[in-house]
């Protein structure tokens, strides 16, 4: 499955102050790394899954667009959100949850 191209062109520019930033292909999508960690991914199904500090996650579910993310059936993660791809349009929206994913990755310590 092919992720949306479109939206990774978006999302470059937007994580360009957070560097270093790698890109991985993973999840059938391709991943964005921010200082080494995962940060978002956009998803071959659709849409992007973000990383989220877990003391957020309940309030950010209640967002338009935003949802679990199940990385195992039935066990919905955490630490990450799983956002639509219809609610992405907006260059606001995408830009707010790019940043906020930017800022968790920033925050986890330092890889060995």
């Amino acid at each position: 499955m092919a992720y949306d191209q479109q939206l990774v062109e978006r999302i470059r520019p937007l994580l360009a102050p957070f560097e270093p930033v790698d890109e991985r292909r993973m999840f059938g999508g391709l991943a964005f790394m921010v200082h080494e960690h995962m940060a978002v991914c956009v998803l071959g199904s659709g849409g992007m899954m973000v990383r989220v500090l877990e003391e957020d996650r309940d309030g950010l579910l209640v967002l338009d667009g935003a949802g679990p993310m199940e990385m195992t059936p039935g066990r919905p993660s955490r630490t990450w959100v799983r956002v639509q791809a219809a609610v992405l349009d907006d260059d606001a929206t995408l830009a707010e949850w790019v940043e906020r994913a930017a800022d968790v990755a920033i925050d986890l310590p330092p890889k060995p």
